[in-house]
């Protein structure tokens, strides 16, 4: 058995029905720094890309957030061949569209669970 990677809640296959009459708001950067911000609203893929590369954005929305990603500081020119990714940017970009603020009380308040997850 392969350990946990984390990627079990960006991944469409498992993000979109989970998004069953809701919002789903993902993000993910494993160590190598590839990464995944996946939104989803009832099972929609409204948006989705690598932070470090947000010009290749897919899904049924994938331009609606422009002004806003560009306001918080993601780099979308594809002539800049250079990744540059603000982790911080893709929290800005989750608050935005959750309105939930991600605060230093929020992260020492919150009860957090864990679990293990079998796949197929």
């Amino acid at each position: 058995m392969e350990p946990p990677n984390g990627y079990l809640g960006v991944t469409e296959e498992q993000a979109l029905p989970a998004s069953a009459g809701t919002s789903w708001i993902s993000h993910f950067t494993n160590i190598n720094a590839v990464g995944t911000f996946l939104w989803a609203e009832d099972q929609v893929l409204r948006l989705c890309f690598d932070p470090m590369f947000p010009e290749d954005r897919w899904g049924a929305e994938p331009d609606e957030l422009l002004d806003v990603m560009r306001r918080i500081g993601f780099h979308l020119e594809v002539e800049n061949p250079e990744p540059d990714f603000s982790p911080q940017a893709a929290f800005a970009l989750a608050e935005h569209l959750t309105g939930v603020a991600l605060t230093p009380a929020l992260l020492q308040d919150t009860t957090f669970t864990c679990v293990t997850v079998q796949t197929r």
